[in-house]
């Protein structure tokens, strides 16, 4: 494949996706009362051989290769093709801006007044659902249609008691936003619990991936390197980003160089959290995290929101949807083992967050909506799958499991909220995160 042929066919790639997501986004906010980026989600899905490879495979296969054969040495080896290495890239590039756009609206002066529960929250968010799916996952650790034949039942317990215990973090991030919520009390607790909760799931990923490499460092080194990242962030990274307020000040506006420096942190930040081994997602979000708030953390937020969200967000989820594929859950057994899976995720993450905001002090309304939003598992859900996928720890089938999980917990959210909080409480939220902005 010549350059000119990748880059054609990445356009036209880009152009389907976009159409897409924007499509099925509309279908379901005016029909079905989603949000875009639940939405997103399931064109994803959709676009993969679930639907489009279904009716139209020769035509699925072609916009997206997902190998390439190649002659080396007398052989054929089969390699991922490179379009969809691009795409691959451009995902990740999306989700780390998208990340930092959230750690922009994250309130930290909510997170102090409500520490408390959203501490309860968090430890009931990976405890309870931690132990539902580690006692699943050891009883699943023998089969080779969902583990690879090298996964001990140690790994497969951890890892999934972490899938289990995942957040949909920044897709969380983002209906609260698309809700006007994201800067109330209730929106700032959810996040914080949410945050605290994926950190420590992906440290159990990073112990997962450990003991398939033998390397037990591994996991400290990750768990260590997140502290003194977090620590490193919040003082010397603190004062950069002071350093990169008061030049605009002095330019009266955000220059093209001051925003070119500001993405260039970003992608530092993001380059640093991923080589310790936890996701680069996170160092995004720090990185937005400890900007100071005011007039040019807004104009950043302006200048970046728009290209992240319409096109680099939903190539991740068109990504994720080329690897999901529904017609492996081809018996009974299986049928009722995704059942199953949803039944232990729903009570295991909603429920449970929703009775520890309760004991922290929340009132039964705000409760439920707190565990309504925490049982989503999106986007976080579709990283941990991918990674478990492209390091050999489950199988398509199992990942096909998760993802309809996923799917359904996060599609759940939205409109449990709407129907917990009421139509009046929601606008009042509105015009609360507008107050707190």
């Amino acid at each position: 494949m010549t350059f000119l042929e990748l880059g054609l066919k990445l356009f036209l790639q880009l152009a389907v996706i976009l159409a897409s997501c924007r499509i099925v986004g509309w279908l379901g906010r005016r029909y079905l009362g989603q949000t875009q980026v639940v939405m997103e989600m399931i064109a994803g899905v959709l676009l993969g051989p679930s639907l489009f490879g279904l009716f139209w495979p020769e035509a699925q296969a072609w916009l997206f290769p997902k190998t390439l054969e190649v002659a080396a040495g007398g052989q054929t080896v089969q390699l991922m093709h490179p379009s969809m290495a691009v795409l691959s890239a451009i995902s990740q590039i999306g989700l780390v801006l998208y990340m930092f756009i959230v750690g922009l609206e994250f309130n930290v002066g909510h997170l102090r007044s409500k520490l408390r529960s959203a501490l309860l929250i968090s430890a009931a968010g990976i405890v309870v659902p931690f132990l539902l799916g580690g006692a699943l996952g050891l009883q699943l650790a023998d089969r080779r249609d969902l583990f690879t034949e090298h996964v001990t039942a140690f790994s497969a317990v951890l890892y999934v008691g972490a899938s289990m215990s995942i957040t949909a973090f920044p897709m969380l991030a983002r209906i609260l936003f698309e809700r006007g919520i994201a800067g109330t009390r209730m929106g700032t607790i959810t996040l914080a619990a949410g945050s605290m909760d994926d950190a420590v799931a992906w440290c159990l990923l990073a112990v997962v991936l450990a003991t398939l490499k033998s390397s037990p460092m591994l996991a400290v080194i990750t768990i260590a390197g997140g502290a003194l990242y977090c620590l490193v962030m919040a003082t010397l990274g603190k004062r950069l980003f002071t350093g990169f307020e008061r030049r605009y000040e002095r330019e009266s506006g955000l220059s093209v160089d001051s925003f070119t420096l500001v993405i260039l942190a970003v992608m530092l930040c993001g380059l640093a959290t991923d080589a310790i081994g936890i996701h680069a997602v996170f160092g995004g979000f720090v990185c937005g995290a400890v900007m100071p708030r005011g007039p040019f953390a807004r104009a950043v937020q302006e200048r970046a929101e728009m290209i992240v969200t319409t096109l680099l967000l939903p190539v991740f989820f068109v990504f994720s949807g080329l690897n999901t594929r529904i017609g492996l859950l081809n018996s009974r057994e299986l049928l009722g083992l995704t059942a199953l899976v949803m039944l232990l995720a729903i009570a295991g993450k909603g429920v449970a967050c929703m009775l520890a905001a309760r004991i922290g002090g929340e009132t039964w309304r705000d409760s439920a909506a707190i565990g309504t939003l925490m049982n989503a598992r999106g986007l976080m859900e579709l990283i941990i799958l991918n990674i478990g996928l492209q390091n050999g720890v489950i199988t398509p089938t199992l990942f096909t499991i998760f993802i309809l999980m996923a799917i359904v917990t996060t599609v759940m959210a939205s409109p449990l909220y709407l129907w917990i909080a009421g139509r009046a409480s929601a606008a009042v939220a509105v015009e609360g995160a507008r107050a707190n902005v």
